[in-house]
């Protein structure tokens, strides 16, 4: 017998082997649903222990269908445990059968009393899920919300904070990836925040350590927005208005600020389809005064310009989503998604100015002029976006899907710069006039499998992302009264920037007796081009890094979770920041971006715990953030009356605190959720080539309290309070920013009809609330403004549903476009 049929002949034995040895094992699959609710419960931990001595001989994880599937079990009698925090562990006895697949068909979970999913007497549920590397909260807890936007329901979490520009952070960094309903969302947060009303918002979850299957934008990690869900069969409706009562004090502003939301929900499913329609219109106006004083110093020329004035802005939204899903068998899913928005802003900054120069050797008044600025900076955009996903499920469970995403987005708008005389408005002294007209396309595909093996899931893919925008900017100023209005060539020309993505992950988790873990590594290859003209000049960077990820959650006893984790980030830059064209912001600011950018790398590591005590939870959470190249948007003098605002790299950057929250049940009628955390913070760095080095440290913390009274079953009091403290930047502070607010809700028609009536933002008159200074100082300036917005905002939010709903409604969201509004 020659060697090689020798070799094949003992192949084809092995085989033979092996596949006698396989079939003597089988697979266990089932499904997971809420005993109350009868919907599937995705993350739950599924572990078969040997009857004899209680050893684990295999596991898995529900998929978002809360089916699992453990593969490879041996004949025998087996005990199935589930756990997850906020059910009722379940044992089952179960017998695997040589060669015969075992379907246990669904298994019903009975929530904890403190995880309730419907309330109809007076008892309250808890609102916290904590799970290996998030955290899920109820919105529906942070009443006070209520009508107004997302923004309103994200400021209660622990951990984070919003400032008076409205900019989000988590744990002091400000940086998001965002997904709504499982779809990633490049927008900036705050606008999508302002574009989705909070009563659409069934739940946020904060990811804080994200697997290596998301994205790695976003430094401070992920918002996940969940939005309400449908009936579970046929339709349904539901409908809000919210009704903003006059301002008690809007500042004698031109204009008294507008304040009202309608939005409509439409949801039909049925066996095989599920169709949600969502329309929206927000306006919601702010009234507001800032008030600063600015320093500049070229030479032995002192000059100071203090102001004062309106700083105001009138926001309107109309957002309509569609999301179609079809499930023809068990085997196959089709989701599509179209989502349209149109949003415009005017920002408003009438602001009078008194500006003296001084000799600093004579002390000599050189000049002394006072004059009003009228400053409108307007912003339109279009946003148009289409996806389409497919997924394929196995007989053995695994699954193969893929996607592809198209955006087409047009941002435009304007600034209008006046400095007229102070005592003759018709006297110009300068005008300067500039527009933005921006087209951007963006395209994404993505290729994802999981397989489940080794008593876990194997999950692996690839994404590719492009992004073009092509921005025409055109600057035009007026020197003196009656002058022409002239093109500036410095400030106006083209700027086009495009951007490849292409990434590939793998990640395995698994369970293991009480313990929870997922390992996982993303590879991303980034190409980005800035090419500006009239001046012809070409930017090109390109990019290769490794973004690992690591989370555990380890249950010793009941009640006790102990968890760690780990994640590399990137904060990618905003094509705004990359533009190298300077823009005449307002009368005293300038501001440029820089084409050579580099993007901020971060790494993200924490530990925590989780105690149930009686009803309520502790959580307690210490955490690091490590931060590359920080992006910080600096001054520097331009001209006696003007700073020059320049986005660049500054250094390092670290955080080391510690994040607190407990959801405590002081009656069946009373609740307390208090949240907050305490960190230390350091930059250190240099700024236009060693002109500036500096090296600051301190403490910041923040506070978000939240306490619920149920008077009655139908009617709740609720009271919030948010504080802000003092933080440093790169060249001065941040002050505190403080916002209390109190809500009563009255529900009627078997909770059918609900009204509230809300106070946001109390002042009374003596409290500093929703006001903030912003303080920065150089070698040669230094400057300081106090923006103060509207107190004591009086609303009225009505809300029906047709039906009740319990169901998630996926509806679609824009993917770039808001990022760079």
């Amino acid at each position: 017998m020659s060697p090689l049929i020798r070799t094949l002949r003992n192949l084809f034995v092995s085989l033979v082997l092996t596949s006698g040895s396989v079939l003597a094992q089988t697979t266990v699959n089932g499904q997971i649903r809420d005993k109350g609710t009868d919907q599937p419960i995705p993350f739950v931990s599924v572990a078969l222990y040997q009857l004899s001595d209680s050893t684990a001989v295999g596991g898995a994880i529900t998929d978002s269908t809360g089916k699992y599937l453990i593969a490879n079990t041996k004949a025998g009698s087996y005990l199935l445990r589930t756990f997850f925090v906020g059910y009722k562990p379940v044992s089952v006895p179960v017998t695997v059968v040589r060669g015969q697949p075992l379907d246990l068909g669904v298994l019903k979970l009975e929530g904890e009393s403190r995880m309730l999913q419907e309330v109809r007497v007076a008892g309250q549920r808890s609102d916290v899920v904590v799970q290996a590397d998030r955290q899920t909260y109820r919105a529906g807890q942070f009443q006070s919300a209520a009508g107004g936007t997302a923004t309103d329901v994200l400021r209660n979490l622990p951990g984070l904070t919003i400032n008076a520009e409205g900019d989000v952070s988590l744990r002091g960094a400000n940086g998001f990836l965002v997904l709504l309903n499982g779809k990633p969302v490049q927008a900036n947060l705050g606008t999508l925040l302002n574009q989705l009303p909070a009563n659409s918002i069934e739940s946020i979850e904060v990811i804080t350590t994200p697997n290596a299957r998301y994205d790695p934008d976003g430094k401070a990690g992920i918002i996940a927005i969940v939005t309400k869900k449908g009936v579970d069969g046929g339709w349904s409706a539901q409908v809000n208005a919210l009704i903003g009562l006059p301002s008690t004090y809007a500042f004698g502003n031109a204009r008294n600020p507008v304040r009202y939301s309608p939005d409509l929900t439409l949801n039909f499913r049925s066996a095989r389809w599920d169709v949600a329609l969502s329309s929206a219109y927000i306006r919601n106006d702010i009234a507001g005064r800032r008030v600063g004083d600015v320093t500049t110093t070229l030479g032995n020329r002192f000059t100071r310009f203090p102001s004062d004035g309106e700083r105001s802005f009138d926001r309107h939204t109309f957002t309509n989503r569609l999301a179609i899903a079809y499930v023809p068998n068990k085997s196959n899913a089709w989701n599509l998604g179209l989502y349209q928005s149109q949003r415009t802003e005017d920002r408003i900054a009438d602001i009078f100015y008194n500006t003296t120069t001084t000799n600093l050797n004579t002390g000599q008044l050189l000049s002394e002029r006072a004059y009003f600025n009228s400053n409108l900076v307007r912003k339109g955009g279009r946003f148009y976006t289409a996806n389409l996903d497919y997924t394929h499920t196995f007989l053995g469970k695994a699954t193969l899907s893929a996607g592809a995403l198209y955006e087409y987005d047009l941002i435009d708008g304007f600034t209008a710069n006046r400095n007229l005389g102070q005592t003759n408005f018709r006297d110009t002294l300068q005008y300067a006039y500039s527009t933005t007209d921006r087209p951007i396309q963006n395209v994404r595909a993505n290729l994802d499998g999981s397989l489940p093996i080794w008593g876990g899931k194997l999950e692996g893919g690839y994404q590719y992302r492009y992004q073009d925008d092509a921005g025409n900017y055109r600057f035009q100023q007026q020197d003196g009264n009656r002058q022409p209005l002239l093109i500036v060539p410095s400030f106006t020309g083209r700027t086009a920037i495009t951007n490849h993505i292409h990434s590939w992950y793998g990640q395995f988790g698994a369970v293991r007796k009480q313990l929870d873990f997922t390992l996982g590594l993303r590879f991303e290859h980034a190409q980005r081009t800035v090419l500006s003209l009239p001046r012809n000049e070409t930017y090109r960077l390109t990019l290769n890094n490794l973004f690992p990820s690591f989370n555990l959650l380890y249950k010793p006893q009941t009640g006790l979770a102990l968890r760690a984790g780990f994640s590399r980030r990137v904060q990618r830059n905003s094509n705004f920041a990359l533009n190298p064209l300077p823009e005449r912001e307002h009368s005293e600011t300038l501001e440029q971006g820089d084409p050579n950018l580099l993007p901020e790398f971060i790494n993200l590591a924490e530990v925590g715990v989780t105690k149930e005590a009686g009803r309520s939870t502790l959580i307690a959470t210490v955490y690091y953030q490590g931060i590359q190249n920080v992006v910080n948007r600096v001054n520097r003098v331009f001209a006696d009356t003007i700073l020059s605002r320049i986005y660049t790299n500054a250094g390092l950057a670290q955080r080391l605190g510690i994040e607190l929250a407990t959801d405590l049940r002081l009656t069946k009628t009373w609740k307390a959720y208090l949240g907050g955390t305490v960190y230390r913070y350091t930059q250190s760095g240099q700024l236009f080539a060693n002109e500036v080095i500096f090296d600051r440290a301190a403490w910041v913390y923040s506070v978000n309290a939240n306490t619920t009274v149920q008077l009655t079953p139908t009617l709740t009091f609720q009271a919030n309070v948010n504080y802000l403290s003092r933080r440093i930047t790169a060249q001065g502070e941040d002050s505190r920013f403080l916002t209390p607010n109190l809500s009563v809700k009255k529900s009627l028609l078997g909770s059918r009809l609900t009204v509230m009536a809300q106070w946001q933002n109390i002042g009374l008159g003596i409290l500093p609330t929703n006001e903030q200074r912003i303080t920065t100082r150089g070698l040669n300036f230094f400057t300081t403004t106090n923006y103060i917005q509207e107190k004591d905002i009086f609303l009225i939010n009505l809300s029906y549903s047709l039906r009740q709903v319990s169901k998630r409604a996926k509806l679609p969201g824009n993917e770039f476009g808001d990022k760079e509004f």
